[in-house]
């Protein structure tokens, strides 16, 4: 990648999580950037209409133009049509949140949601985020799929997600996280309680066709007090079955087809809990 196309990306990804915007001083410091060369980079951005520059204040945010385009790929893909009858009928039979994740390379980005919850707390965190890997009940869902080695691999590279940052729970190293994907396995989904955020509980079921690696997974998530572990237990059975249905009619759209997914090759051909080595 070239040095103005990485610089470019990283101030497009920092900026995501800025949606009132930044100053110059804090992208060019924060990107470990020079400050004229940030300042370069952040014209041509307005030039080609990816940023604005906030009036009065002289911040820099993102324009629509990045959202409208991640919009009208989801649209044109089919995998809202395709998922959202599932996920409201799980969202109706939980009386909480669902949620559809996908599968690019590396990443786990939520594309879908439905929300049951009729009253109390609604969880609700942004469609369009890529999941933390360790500490999500998707990611993890997913993780248990992988070989260990692989899983690893993907773990490392983006980060285990720190208690302080995300749920007291959340898995603080790998041999920690590993023991929680066997327990995982054996059940064919995960539960999670206070890892991703505190007080909020989740489970997910990975979106796999027997002999293909999975590419997906679907969640379903509540704040403890009410999503309790009986309660996602008892689920378990209805979850497994919307992600078999997601895994069949996913070959309709391509962002649930296994092109998606890394270049490992295909480890299903073994079960999951064997893909990784035994506790």
């Amino acid at each position: 990648m070239s040095g103005a196309m990485e610089k470019s990306l990283a101030i497009l990804e920092y900026l995501a999580n800025y949606p009132d915007g930044a100053t110059l001083g804090q992208i060019a410091t924060e990107l470990n950037q020079s400050r004229s060369g940030c300042h370069r980079t952040l014209r041509e951005l307005i030039r080609f209409g990816y940023v604005r520059q906030l009036p009065h204040r002289g911040d820099y945010a993102l324009t629509t133009k990045l959202a409208s385009m991640g919009l009208s790929f989801l649209s044109k893909s089919g995998v809202v049509d395709i998922a959202q009858p599932v996920i409201n009928r799980l969202a109706h039979v939980t009386e909480e949140l669902v949620r559809l994740a996908v599968v690019d390379g590396e990443r786990l980005t939520l594309v879908a949601k439905a929300q049951g919850a009729r009253s109390g707390l609604v969880y609700d965190p942004d469609t369009g985020i890529d999941l933390r890997l360790s500490c999500s009940a998707a990611g993890q869902a997913w993780l248990m799929t992988l070989p260990e080695d692989v899983a690893i691999q993907y773990v490392t590279r983006q980060g285990i997600g720190s208690p302080a940052n995300y749920g007291p729970a959340a898995p603080t190293s790998i041999k920690a996280l590993l023991k929680v994907l066997d327990e995982h396995g054996k059940r064919r989904f995960s539960i999670i309680q206070d890892a991703y955020a505190p007080g909020m509980s989740a489970m997910a079921a990975p979106v796999q066709r027997a002999g293909e690696p999975a590419t997906g997974a679907i969640v379903i998530a509540g704040p403890s007090a009410r999503l309790t572990l009986k309660r996602m237990q008892r689920f378990g059975s209805a979850l497994l079955a919307a992600a078999a249905e997601l895994a069949v009619m996913g070959h309709a759209s391509p962002l649930l087809k296994s092109a998606n997914v890394g270049t490992w090759g295909n480890v299903a051909e073994k079960p999951a809990s064997r893909a990784r080595r035994p506790a």
